[in-house]
């Protein structure tokens, strides 16, 4: 099923020249409007008139999450404040957020894509949909839901949490769609179970997961658990949120990205080099529609490759290939973005810490969990038990305040982490072996 068949088959040539369109008339938007990237244009000596191909991307400077940190929280908006009707953010490294504006006409384009996607799902109006996405500043749980909305199915905003009364609601209001990272539809399953139920009592014929790293392995899982369709959704804050693309339910074989609202590119991520179609390597995107704050050329970090055989499904739209990987150190934890600087940060702020540390992630049933080990000073560790526990439960709080993360805290004794003469081990995982 296609929510948009004119523009999701729309044949490549006048895909590309739409494409060329909507990148000049961005650029030179940008170049006027933001004195970031007048600056950067400068900086390489290119000018919007300059850009007279597709080919051409290649010549525009790269945009990178410190970006937008270092532009906090307004300095890459394209519009006046006024014009934005809705901001998001995520949270960053240094404690600043990364926050991202829509203007009217990005939220209403956002709600059509996904859309758009919902239906590439398979969803139709008949649809109840369970949303289980976290609501607020994050982009999950609201793009989700407006997108619902605008295909005219039914939404259940259930947001996280409160794992046995979702499943009491997904049985009492025949939800048929579940929309949750991959580990919580796994944590759902049990939860099931361990209520006395049967999958049989449920009405779920489709998953659309995302926001974490999920294997085919996992896909396998959770379609034969769970007895639906699972199929993979693709989005990040800085660019739109879920909606950039989607997996279609005819060939559940790679994400297609909406091109005619994003411009994708395949780079090497050591020297930032465009990579022929087909290689593997980190995805950069483009936004050619957004009004509020459009990026030029931002470095996902994610580890893809874009597949150049048309899809059965009839769509013209190229296909990303499940991500692999990250090209940086950014972990994903249930969904939600954490950096070990921001423990770190943490950590340092504790008095009595010592600057050594270790992250340690496990699967415990289908959930991810951290550990976060850290070694305390000399006097510290001599002191009572009590003491001690406090100060864990302080960390502990801290961490799930600021970066909205749960973590157990291990308080260990001075030089019991193991040190390098290179760069420090700080990421242990173990949540594959």
């Amino acid at each position: 099923m296609l929510y948009d068949v004119s523009n999701e088959t729309m044949p490549r040539e006048e895909l590309e020249a739409l494409q060329l369109k909507r990148l000049k008339a961005m650029v030179e938007k940008v170049y006027y409007n933001v004195p970031f990237y007048q600056g950067r244009f400068n900086e390489m000596n290119v000018r919007p008139e300059q850009i007279r191909s597709l080919e051409d991307l290649k010549y525009l400077p790269f945009t990178e999450k410190q970006d937008l940190r270092n532009n906090y929280p307004f300095g890459l908006f394209a519009v006046p404040r006024d014009n934005v009707v809705r901001v998001h953010a995520s949270s960053g490294t240094t404690g600043k957020a990364t926050v991202v504006g829509y203007t009217q006409r990005d939220v209403n384009t956002w709600a059509e894509l996904m859309a758009r996607s919902l239906m590439c799902a398979g969803a139709s109006r008949r649809d109840i949909v369970h949303n289980a996405y976290g609501y607020g500043l994050f982009t999950g749980g609201l793009g989700m839901h407006y997108g619902v909305e605008r295909l005219g199915a039914t939404i259940l905003p259930i947001s996280g949490g409160g794992t046995r009364r979702q499943v009491m609601l997904m049985r009492d209001f025949g939800s048929t769609i579940l929309c949750s990272t991959p580990s919580y539809a796994l944590f759902l399953y049990e939860s099931v179970l361990a209520a006395g139920m049967s999958i049989s009592d449920l009405k779920l014929h489709t998953g659309i997961f995302g926001a974490e790293p999920w294997s085919e392995k996992m896909r396998s899982e959770i379609e034969s658990k769970l007895q639906i369709k699972a199929l993979d959704i693709y989005g990040l804050s800085e660019i739109m949120g879920p909606g950039v693309g989607m997996e279609c339910c005819d060939a559940q074989d790679g994400l297609h990205i909406w091109e005619d609202h994003f411009l994708i590119e395949i780079i090497d991520p050591e020297t930032g080099e465009q990579l022929p179609l087909g290689e593997t390597g980190e995805l950069v995107i483009t936004t050619i529609t957004k009004e509020a704050q459009p990026l030029i050329r931002y470095r996902t970090r994610d580890i893809t490759r874009i597949e150049a055989i048309p899809c059965r499904c009839g769509r013209t739209h190229r296909r990303i290939s499940r991500i692999q990987g990250r090209s940086d150190d950014m972990l994903i934890i249930r969904g939600v973005n954490v950096f070990p600087q921001q423990i770190e940060t943490i950590l340092l702020e504790t008095q009595g810490v010592a600057p050594h540390y270790q992250l340690i992630l496990t699967r415990q049933g289908s959930l991810d969990m951290l550990e976060v080990k850290v070694e305390v000073d000399e006097k510290l560790f001599s002191d009572e038990i009590r003491h001690l526990q406090r100060i864990e439960a302080k960390i502990q709080k801290n961490i799930k305040e600021f970066l909205g993360v749960t973590a157990k805290v291990t308080l260990s004794e001075p030089q019991s982490i193991e040190r390098s003469e290179g760069k420090a081990k700080r990421i242990i995982d173990l949540r594959n072996s």
